[in-house]
């Protein structure tokens, strides 16, 4: 007799917009934000456990192709249809039927994968990274964005977070402006704050080839320790054009979201660095086979955000702690730039770590009045 009867099945999914403030203005080449907007996925199981994950995209439709709204359309329309009775031990099975019918939509795949990880996890009283195959590390370096666009501000705040051991390590988002403003801030930031701290820069493709080889080197100078993403996703000759040029090593981000493009941009030596990111693969179980062919082909890894909340920072946290290498830490401040989350306890850096939770599943639990606050239709009466 099959054992699939005997198995726990998906029984519902509901897929909940919730936006929040943020601390201050975050600014970036494509956007400017004053607040974060989460897709929170609840996937209910018929043996009573709840599995919960996240999807966040950056300023709408300026960042990429996928939005909170067609997030939660794709999840309520396409997807629970198909998974709704399937059962829900195996998240693998359960993406690659919804691989079969529903064409990229990265995000949600990953909000559900996350839920199905969570859900086993306290199933079988285990933590997420041990259903990836086990914690290589238990704690994760996390930087800090600065964003605010001005020189003297951004230094302030550095130098106080370098104090107080939250962050040692900054970004700084450009690309918005001249190149000759932008390296005279870059220049001026890494100056005010000399060897106390590391500075890298995202460029989140705003610059042409020709411009990126032109003031890549006073980067360089500037002792930039990285410049992530210069040029458009698709010109992967172009970024190993660049990867050639210089000592300073060139990260992609938004070029690579699967095994398959990390193996090209590693045979075309057109990337130092990968960022990784569960939204970009689907979920962290992608994160972690992207990892192992970037570990494969001498390329470092990065652990990157879409500045998520807490409970898909911590989901994010689980896949990186289980890649066998994460030589340039990672960017999980999401949750910090928010004024607040709808989670009961939110992530934090201490000493400039963020612990990756130990307990069954994520670790994580919803705060059910501040979701009931903050979703977006908290003026109707249906509950989800």
């Amino acid at each position: 007799m099959s054992n699939e009867s005997h198995q726990p099945c998906i029984s519902a999914i509901a897929a909940i917009i919730v936006d929040l403030p943020t601390i201050r203005e975050h600014r970036l080449a494509m956007t400017t934000m004053s607040r974060q907007t989460l897709v929170i996925v609840r996937l209910r199981c018929d043996d009573g456990i709840e599995g919960i994950g996240e999807a966040t995209t950056i300023g709408g439709l300026s960042y990429g192709e996928q939005s909170p709204e067609s997030i939660k359309l794709a999840l309520d329309h396409y997807i629970a249809p198909l998974v709704i009775g399937m059962s829900a031990s195996s998240a693998n099975a359960v993406l690659a039927k919804v691989d079969q019918s529903v064409q990229g939509n990265s995000l949600a795949k990953s909000a559900l994968e996350t839920a199905l990880l969570d859900a086993q996890g306290k199933r079988l009283g285990v933590p997420v990274h041990a259903l990836l195959g086990g914690a290589v590390r238990h704690s994760l370096p996390v930087l800090w964005t600065l964003a605010s666009g001005d020189s003297a501000r951004d230094i302030e705040e550095a130098r106080h977070l370098l104090e107080v051991r939250r962050h040692k390590v900054f970004k700084l988002k450009i690309g918005k402006r001249s190149p000759e403003a932008d390296i005279r801030h870059v220049a001026a930031i890494k100056a005010g704050l000399g060897d106390h701290a590391d500075i890298t820069v995202d460029l989140n493709q705003a610059w042409s080839e020709a411009t990126a080889a032109r003031y890549i080197p006073e980067l360089q100078a500037a002792g930039v320790m990285l410049v992530e993403q210069p040029i458009a996703k698709d010109n992967r000759r172009g970024l190993a054009r660049l990867a050639r040029m210089f000592t300073v090593p060139i990260m992609a981000d938004e070029a690579i979201s699967s095994p398959a493009d990390m193996f090209d941009y590693a045979c075309d030596g057109a990337a130092a660095i990968v960022a990784l990111k569960i939204a970009k693969s689907g979920g962290p179980l992608g994160v972690v086979r992207t990892a192992a062919v970037a570990n494969a082909a001498g390329v470092g890894c990065y652990g990157g955000t879409l500045l998520e909340g807490t409970i898909g920072s911590i989901a994010s946290a689980h896949a990186f702690a289980a890649c066998r290498t994460m030589e340039w830490g990672t960017e999980l401040f999401g949750p910090l730039l928010l004024k607040d989350d709808i989670v009961i306890e939110r992530a934090s850096v201490v000493d400039f770590e963020l612990a990756v939770p130990s307990a069954p599943g994520l670790g994580v639990a919803i705060d059910e009045d501040k979701l009931a606050h903050y979703r977006r239709d908290r003026s109707r009466t249906a509950v989800a």
